[in-house]
């Protein structure tokens, strides 16, 4: 059986157990590592999707003539 890909929701909902679990701060050392790994490795995979999806909106995003206009988020067209 495969395993399925956690989403980007899911990575998300982990990384925030993840750092709480390392705030509480009465994990054994060798348990906080692991954890710390972990949400290393979550940080690394959701900022990968976010760059694919940037680049989806940015390719998207149309000027007037029909050529890509890329705008910093938050900034409307004029």
């Amino acid at each position: 059986m495969q395993e399925q890909k956690a989403t980007f929701e899911q990575n998300i909902h982990r990384l925030e157990e993840i750092v709480a679990a390392l705030e509480k701060g009465d994990a054994p050392l060798a348990d906080s590592l692991a954890l710390f790994e972990e949400g290393t490795a979550l940080i690394a995979a959701c900022s990968v999707e976010l760059d694919r999806a940037e680049q989806q909106v940015v390719k998207l995003m149309k000027g007037a003539d029909g050529a890509p206009v890329e705008l910093p988020f938050g900034e409307k067209e004029e």
